[in-house]
């Protein structure tokens, strides 16, 4: 059958025309003025579309349109918003420079807003918040990824309390995306090469602010259906989806950007799924500049960042040999590399020849910049990454952090957002990167303060019983079960959240773990708690929809439904109404398996205190005054006797300070040692913890050194990663030649603090230079293992050559008092490295 095709858009009248626009930006998702512009035009085709305003201006019939366009109280209101947006899009920004160079953000999923359903949990939520905050900045900067028709799945429970799923397909004509067009208006595509198959692409835009996302996407009339299937789903399918999903994010993306014109001077890897863009950046500059593998690597090396976010390894993407066998055999040619020496680039031991190929050592070994998501995960990262750089000590592996953030006016809720703004003033969405603005929390009253609390409270659970109420009608509940739904939770009760991963490292039973004294908490007439779950096991993840079971089981069993609840389809909009109006947020990951966490922060930015184990962000972020930590960052081997012990510390946290200070009230009815909290960790997570921060520190340590690398090395045509190609080809050969022979220094047995030592090493140097290598010394306090702990380093220089050694000398102070001691190392030292620590190239004493 032959179809003809074409797109119908809504007739909007003139007077009403800005809101295409508005609908079709992102911009809306942290400005409820505008989502209040579509509930106005019709509730209910506004919960009918889903919270979809590209959708619903369709769903408006033409004379409710009409009618609007005459009402000059709705017009005043479009047109403030309108306004509004147009001065977000032209003001000033933090980042003041030029736009010709961008920043590339490759990421396998997005969360933005409910109306564009192509994200799965923290990691797409995070690269949500990373495009607006990177809008607010100003930032040249784009996002990439895949434009799923079924996004990721919905999800329902049955009778039983066990996990079902739906995929529903996306209808992108009624997103806010827009299919990139050329010249003559057809759609842009690019290809990629899948084995001995070539697959097509074509590119849509999703306008975020001022920054723009561009989603890859398959499922078009050129490909086979197994090519078209590639965008099918967010993590569906087999292993060989999965290896050509990731061949069209990484290779796919970098060809679509230079079709739009864009050129990614940098590169960030958002986790390993996009590392083959390396690979496609290596051959770009062969092919174009005529450099060597080598030379080619060294030139894309400092331009690359990489950012991981799993602290296990099996969360670490691997694909067997077959598969890289059917896909980069051809690659491996045309990079002009032998087949091991291609697989080593992905693996830890490259002389295994069983070991994988992991998508996350790709990406460690082709990006100068390496970060984990939090303090304790940078910490847990380069332990577990360490066998890359062998002979380099853990703390200094090159694996940095920078902690997650959140995008406060997307997560604040718009009752407190309007609060602040009445007490921070203009300032505070005008100069996002002030997080100064965060102490005037001490300018808003308790009782203000209290009531927004409360508000939210009882929209959190009018939310939750239409939710319940929803859930039993479908599974055909009885009428009588149905109206005791009505009555469940109540917005007077401490309310304590779980939202998550329905994954079993996170424990979502913890609290369950002594039904006597949970049910004691519970039953409790004059000071009780109520629990709200939410979260979505991953499908074929049997232990985490077996947790969803118990939780609703055990509700059941002991006949308190309306006091624990799970609410199913758990979802941007429910994480609004959750970490909005909950009082206390819960987190009971077992440490160190969290690497960040953004949940906690999004509830602190709103009021809600956190009780959670000391892991991920709460560990550099948690303090007394603004919530309560289980256990004092304890890791364990029995995990039995670890739930044993945390639960216990669990239930005394919330008998013994949780519960009395919410429940202590002056004659005002407040809580106002619990409010006290409540301003602190407002203030102090809205400085540490906002997504401005984080992408501050990001420029600052990353994008703006890797601009300006690309940069110095495109201006003098690549001769300096030519020169460091040859430099390091060099080491390589003679490295073996390199020895230290002795080293000698005046330190007596006894020193005092003050004593100057001189050190000097004998080092025989082969056929290298002097100035070629860095001899340092490696010195500080000697543990009772005999290790050199919190190391500092001095280089030594050249003094005199004596036969075929050379002796290299150096003077320090002795400053700390103790057990002290020295060694020295020999590293690669060359002015085109962003940092000398080459896998391989290291040499000790």
């Amino acid at each position: 059958m032959n179809i003809s095709t074409y797109t119908v858009k809504p007739k909007l009248p003139v007077p009403l025309k800005p809101l295409e626009e508005i609908a079709r930006n992102l911009w809306l998702s942290w400005n409820f003025d505008a989502v209040m512009l579509f509930i106005r035009l019709d509730y209910d085709l506004w919960l009918k579309s889903q919270q979809n305003p590209a959708r619903m201006l369709g769903m408006v019939s033409q004379e409710r349109l009409e009618k609007m366009a005459e009402d000059d109280s709705y017009l005043a209101a479009l047109k403030d918003v309108y306004d509004r947006f147009q001065h977000y899009k032209k003001r000033d920004t933090w980042y003041k420079g030029s736009r010709k160079d961008m920043i590339a953000y490759f990421s396998m999923e997005y969360g933005m807003d409910v109306s564009l359903p192509i994200y799965s949990g923290g990691l797409g939520i995070l690269s949500g918040d990373h495009m607006k905050t990177s809008s607010d900045l100003g930032l040249p900067l784009v996002g990439v990824g895949l434009l799923y028709r079924q996004g990721y799945f919905k999800q329902y429970l049955n009778g039983d309390g066990f996990q079902q799923e739906s995929y529903p397909e996306n209808d992108w004509y009624n997103m806010p995306v827009e299919r990139k067009l050329d010249k003559q208006g057809k759609p842009i595509k690019i290809t990629v090469e899948t084995g001995d198959r070539i697959v097509v692409a074509q590119i849509w835009e999703v306008k975020v602010g001022r920054s723009s996302l561009f989603l890859l996407d398959t499922n078009i009339e050129e490909n086979a259906p197994d090519l078209r299937d590639i965008t099918a789903s967010l993590y569906g399918g087999d292993r060989e989806t999965r290896i050509r999903q990731e061949i069209v994010l990484g290779i796919g993306g970098i060809r679509a950007l230079r079709a739009l014109g864009i050129n990614p001077a940098v590169t960030h890897m958002n986790e390993g799924h996009s590392a083959f863009l390396g690979l496609e950046r290596i051959r770009e500059l062969m092919h174009d500049q005529h450099l060597s593998f080598e030379e080619a690597r060294q030139a894309l090396w400092p331009t690359n960042v990489f950012t991981t976010h799993t602290p296990v390894p099996a969360g670490n993407e691997r694909f067997g040999i077959d598969l890289m066998e059917k896909y980069f055999r051809p690659w491996a040619q045309e990079l002009g590399l032998p087949w091991k020496e291609f697989l080593a680039l992905g693996r830890e031991n490259p002389d295994d020849d069983r070991e994988p190929f992991c998508m996350t050592i790709l990406a460690l070994k082709l990006a100068a910049y390496c970060n984990g998501v939090a303090r304790l995960h940078g910490k847990v990262s380069r332990e577990m990454w360490k066998n890359i750089w062998p002979g380099l000590p853990i703390h200094e592996v090159p694996i940095g952090h920078v902690t997650n953030g959140v995008h406060p006016r997307t997560w604040v809720s718009n009752n407190m957002v309007e609060l602040l703004d009445r007490y921070f003033g203009p300032h505070f969405e005008e100069e996002p990167t002030d997080l100064n603005i965060w102490n005037r929390m001490e300018r808003i009253s308790d009782e203000e303060l209290w009531r927004t609390h409360e508000r939210r409270r009882e929209r959190l659970v009018a939310f939750a019983r239409d939710r319940i109420r929803r859930q039993l009608q479908r599974n055909g509940a009885t009428e009588s079960r149905i109206q005791q739904a009505e009555d469940a939770l109540s917005p007077y009760t401490l309310t304590i959240a779980f939202a998550r991963r329905f994954a079993t490292y996170k424990r979502a039973n913890l609290l369950l773990r002594d039904p006597e004294r949970l049910l004691k908490l519970l039953r409790d007439s004059e000071r009780p708690i109520q629990l709200i779950f939410a979260g979505k096991a991953h499908p074929h993840d049997m232990p985490g929809k077996d947790l969803i079971r118990e939780i609703i089981h055990f509700a059941e069993k002991y006949d308190v439904v309306s006091k624990i609840v799970f609410l199913e389809d758990y979802d941007m909009t429910m994480a609004k109404y959750m970490t909005s109006g909950a009082d206390l947020w819960l987190n009971t990951p077992r440490r160190p398996l969290e690497a960040s966490g953004t949940s906690g922060m999004k509830a602190a930015m709103n009021g809600v205190l956190n009780c959670s184990i000391l892991d991920g962000w709460w560990d550099e972020a948690y303090k007394p005054e603004i919530g309560w930590a289980i256990g004092q960052g304890e890791q364990y081997e029995d995990t039995n006797l670890q739930d044993e012990i945390e639960s216990k510390a669990l239930y005394d946290l919330l008998e013994r300070e949780i519960i009395p200070l919410f429940y202590t009230r002056g004659r005002d009815g407040l809580p106002r040692e619990w409010i006290r909290r409540m301003k602190t960790c407002m203030k102090e997570i809205g400085q540490s913890m906002s997504c401005h921060r984080m992408l501050m520190d990001y420029s600052n340590k990353y994008y703006f050194p890797a601009l300006k690398n690309y940069k110095r090395l495109v201006k003098d045509n690549y001769q300096e990663s030519k020169a460091l190609a040859a430099y390091l080809q060099k080491l390589r050969n003679a490295w073996h030649e390199l020895s230290v022979l002795k080293v000698e220094s005046n330190a007596r047995p006894v020193m005092q603090r003050g004593d100057l030592v001189t050190v000097n090493a004998c080092v025989r140097l082969g056929s290298l230079a002097p100035e070629e290598l860095c001899v340092e010394l490696y010195y500080g306090s000697i543990s009772n293992f005999g290790d050199i702990e919190h190391a500092q380093r001095a280089e030594m220089k050249p003094i005199a050559q004596e036969g075929d050694c050379y002796k290299f000398q150096v003077k320090i102070t002795c400053e700390s008092t103790g057990h002290q001691g020295h060694t020295v190392r020999i590293l690669p030292k060359h002015e085109g490295l962003v940092h000398p620590y080459v896998p391989g190239l290291i040499k000790w004493a």
